[in-house]
């Protein structure tokens, strides 16, 4: 839940803070980089990781595992943290799509509560997943009407006493668009439902407070906002942790696990959530991004998007290009996606200038707190220049 009042008139950091800031990020210095909302820019500092784990592997001893597993233990902690959660309610792992997987192991899908309902706006890992569970009894429910934007009455008009998980991205990574999680909870969990809220285009760029909000399940990584690189995480509301057991595991989910002896049962909160053995090097470089980011605190950072989103939006509506994004800043992620003719060869052209977004049917453009206002004019200047050639 965002803190953040989204009608207030946005700050910019001051000039001091944010050069020192943009001085972390390397990639700034070579290219106008607004593709944060696909892979985040990942700071110098991480360099130092990278060599320290070198020096491990060259000289190798295995009680080092004992040092990485606090380094995991503190990502973990730190994410639960930035999402308003309690320690020990976040495991990580390679990928979301792992993760989705082992939760959705955790239940029978027996009539008549058997439905998974999402939309047709999610990443392909949300459908792919329930369609392969629905050998064991899953049945898909999607909504939606093939367009950008999602229609929030008819997502909850679908959600009833037959619904298992309500499965949905909190921010569209086709337009950036959130869904109102309040009324999406509170609807879900009147008819007995789970939440599962997939928020890799939100956390670190959008404020979410999953225990405010009483969400049970929020997958996200680290890759994108999060400033960090190949890492997944997942948090499990603790009371429900407790009531849950995957069927997809592996030995570092039991209560004993680290005395690699027999568990008796499963290990408490989120840990039950965990697979084999861990990698430890993504979540040791990922850290580095999300320090930073707590330094400048989540608030600021969404004034400071909403200040430059907003600069994207004006550009676009005086050159008369059309907005697939909201437009409201309640509605609005960290993205802004625009439906330009041609757009994929447009983004390959702004890239041969320097000029980084994306295109996943629209061309994305995602600046992030260390990003400034005139990146943004350098790239709305190029933008209209092609489509006006």
């Amino acid at each position: 839940m965002s803190r953040t009042d989204p009608t207030a008139t946005p700050r910019l950091l001051d000039d001091a803070a944010h050069a020192a800031l943009r001085a972390e990020f390397p990639v700034l210095g070579t290219c106008v980089y607004l593709n944060n909302n696909s892979t985040g820019a990942v700071p110098a500092r991480a360099e130092r990781v990278l060599r320290d784990y070198w020096e491990t592997l060259r000289t190798w001893r295995d009680d080092v595992w004992q040092d990485w597993h606090v380094g995991l233990d503190r990502y973990a902690d730190s994410v639960a943290g930035l999402l308003g959660a309690p320690p020990g309610s976040v495991i990580t792992d390679g990928n979301m799509s792992t993760l989705l997987a082992r939760v959705a192991s955790c239940f029978d899908y027996r009539p008549p509560r058997d439905r998974v309902v999402t939309t047709d706006l999610e990443y392909p890992t949300v459908p792919f997943i329930f369609r392969a569970f629905g050998r064991y009894g899953a049945r898909l429910d999607v909504v939606g009407t093939g367009g950008p934007h999602l229609d929030q009455d008819a997502l909850e008009a679908r959600i009833d006493e037959r619904t298992l998980l309500v499965c949905v991205s909190h921010a569209s990574f086709t337009s950036g668009a959130t869904v109102d999680l309040p009324r999406l909870v509170a609807r879900a969990h009147d008819v007995g439902a789970l939440v599962v809220v997939d928020a890799f285009q939100t956390v670190g760029v959008v404020p979410l407070d999953v225990t405010a909000l009483d969400v049970d399940i929020v997958l996200g990584g680290a890759h994108k906002w999060l400033c960090g690189v190949g890492t997944a995480f997942l948090y499990v509301r603790p009371d429900l942790a407790s009531t849950l057991e995957p069927a997809a595991t592996g030995w570092q989910a039991g209560d004993r696990a680290l005395t690699f002896q027999p568990s008796n049962g499963w290990a408490a909160g989120a840990q039950r959530f965990a697979g084999g053995t861990p990698y430890p090097l993504t979540s040791l470089l990922s850290q580095v991004g999300l320090d930073l980011l707590a330094e400048v605190g989540l608030d600021a950072v969404r004034a400071h998007s909403l200040a430059l989103t907003q600069r994207i939006l004006d550009r676009a509506a005086a050159a008369g290009i059309d907005v697939v994004s909201p437009t409201s800043p309640r509605r609005r992620g960290g993205v802004v996606c625009l439906d330009v003719p041609d757009g994929e060869t447009v983004k390959h052209r702004l890239a041969a200038q320097g000029l980084i977004g994306s295109w996943r049917g629209y061309l994305r453009i995602g600046p992030h707190v260390y990003n400034t206002l005139d990146e943004v004019d350098a790239f709305m200047d190029a933008l209209t220049k092609e489509l006006h050639r």
